[in-house]
């Protein structure tokens, strides 16, 4: 095919989720292994080129992201307010990504409160799913983050998550305790 490159380019340009590279391949009706490089050439240019958008690797496919320096601009085209979290959101939120598969009372005993309406919001947006029943008395639903997820922060998969080390290199404050373990480590 001659304008495969072309096509890859549409198909992730017209897209309104991540496309990885087995839906390329059906797609397009051709091999992964001629899909791949054509995605990482594309995924130089846009960088090279300095263009206001580029081809990122988010949530196990690939999609036409905006570059962060110009979302103050960008923002004028949403007339909706940006999606903002509160700090219970937050914290249920990386509990989950960092301790999945979790259940709701793991996750309320390590924040310390009640936090059944903020994992109700967080299902409601899509941002976690139910992974099943824990298999133990009274088999409490297991939570862990979903697709939705990994394109919202930008990640390809959950490797991606900063580790504690480099949360610490950006604030020492953060070295005197784990904000997810429970238990101080002495």
């Amino acid at each position: 095919m001659d304008n495969l490159r072309q096509l890859i380019e549409a198909f992730i340009f017209a897209s309104d989720i991540p496309l990885s590279l087995d839906r390329l391949s059906v797609l397009s009706e051709q091999p992964k292994a001629l899909i791949k490089p054509i995605v990482e050439q594309l995924q130089l240019q846009y960088v090279a080129a300095e263009r206001g958008f580029y081809l990122a690797e988010v949530a196990g496919g690939y999609q036409f992201r905006t570059v962060v320096e110009l979302a103050p601009w960008l923002r004028k085209l949403s007339k909706d307010r940006a999606s903002r979290f509160s700090r219970a959101a937050l914290e249920t939120l990386a509990i989950i990504a960092y301790r999945q598969p979790a259940t709701r009372s793991e996750i309320e005993y390590l924040r310390g409160v009640d936090s059944g309406g903020v994992m109700k919001t967080l299902l409601d947006k899509n941002l976690l799913r139910i992974l099943g029943k824990k298999d133990m008395p009274g088999r409490p639903l297991m939570y862990g983050t979903s697709r939705q997820f990994l394109e919202l922060f930008g990640l390809r998969d959950l490797t991606d998550l900063p580790t504690l080390k480099e949360f610490t290199a950006l604030d020492p404050a953060l070295t005197e305790a784990d904000p997810l373990d429970p238990e101080p480590v002495e």
